[in-house]
């Protein structure tokens, strides 16, 4: 027990001397004004609105935002703390959002400095990965260079990876990325992006990328309520409109389409209704002889929904 006591002492000491220096810190912060100061609230207000559903990002995104405020409260400080690593990954299916939350991310970012500029670099495979010797190192390197200073956006980035080709330039473009990821993380954020299950072996083959990402965000699918709502809001922002027929023929063309192949939530919707102005469009130009008012003209009809294959599949 003696030879103990002196270890014991050092340890009190220490910590004694640790919580003294944290309590003789001069000066306050104020968070809120931080938070306001670098326009955060507006972003993520902004998120809340155009963005359905999507609760559990959201809920991550703010807590990735309250700790950069607080880091950037403890360097005003003066208080001593490793930059956070702030790589991403988000999965999930396509049109769940992904790139336009990483659009907003870029904006707390830039808003609270940790990158230099407000822009996002959305690539995907064939932008890094050459089709010979030689081509691959200088494409990667003027993607990272075009996106330096702000957010590299990967989309399908297990496509990276292709271990039944051995002769694959795609792992050259990961190691270059990996590399410019540690050395660079003060001037630039990736986000890697894709389908969990492919993203989850990309990493599984990939330690050194793996434990480069502080960060993963899963993307879930939308409901139909979601879904018709987003519909409304597009159909908003085009300045059509759907009558009452029409929104539940909408619902029902949702409930059909989501159990069908190939099907990318937003993104999905988003095509179905260019296929319904054309329907709409058709329509109108067929009865061309009578005059149309600005009405008719926004008004989408149960008839233009229902003309979808989808019904009859």
């Amino acid at each position: 027990m003696t030879a103990l006591a002196p270890a014991d002492t050092k340890t009190t000491t220490e910590l004694t001397t640790t919580a003294t220096t944290i309590r003789d810190v001069p000066g306050t912060v104020d968070l809120d004004a931080l938070y306001t100061g670098a326009g955060i609230e507006a972003i993520l207000s902004g998120m809340d609105r155009e963005l359905i559903g999507l609760v559990p990002v959201k809920t991550r995104i703010r807590d990735i935002a309250a700790l950069l405020v607080v880091e950037r409260a403890r360097r005003t400080l003066g208080l001593q703390a490793d930059p956070p690593s702030l790589h991403m990954s988000f999965t999930g299916n396509p049109g769940t959002g992904k790139t336009t939350v990483a659009r907003r991310i870029a904006g707390i970012l830039h808003g609270l400095g940790y990158i230099r500029r407000n822009h996002v670099v959305s690539v995907t495979r064939d932008d890094l990965v050459g089709q010979y010797i030689g081509h691959t190192a200088p494409k990667t390197k003027d993607v990272l260079k075009k996106a330096m200073g702000g957010v590299l956006f990967i989309d399908e980035a297990y496509y990276l990876y292709r271990p039944e080709n051995e002769r694959d330039y795609g792992q050259e473009a990961l190691e270059i990325l990996m590399q410019v990821m540690e050395e660079n993380r003060d001037d630039l954020v990736v986000i890697l992006a894709g389908y969990r299950d492919r993203m989850d072996t990309l990493y599984k083959s990939n330690p050194g990328l793996s434990s480069r990402i502080a960060h993963h965000i899963e993307f879930p699918d939308y409901s139909p309520d979601e879904l018709l709502h987003i519909a409304e809001k597009m159909v908003e922002t085009m300045q059509y409109r759907l009558d009452e027929d029409a929104r539940s023929a909408m619902r029902e063309y949702i409930e059909h389409r989501m159990r069908q192949p190939r099907f990318s939530n937003a993104r999905s919707i988003r095509n179905a209704l260019d296929r319904v102005r054309l329907r709409q469009a058709s329509r109108l130009f067929a009865a061309r002889g009578d005059a149309v008012d600005a009405i008719t003209l926004q008004t989408l009809r149960a008839e233009d929904i229902r003309a979808s294959r989808v019904f009859t599949q």
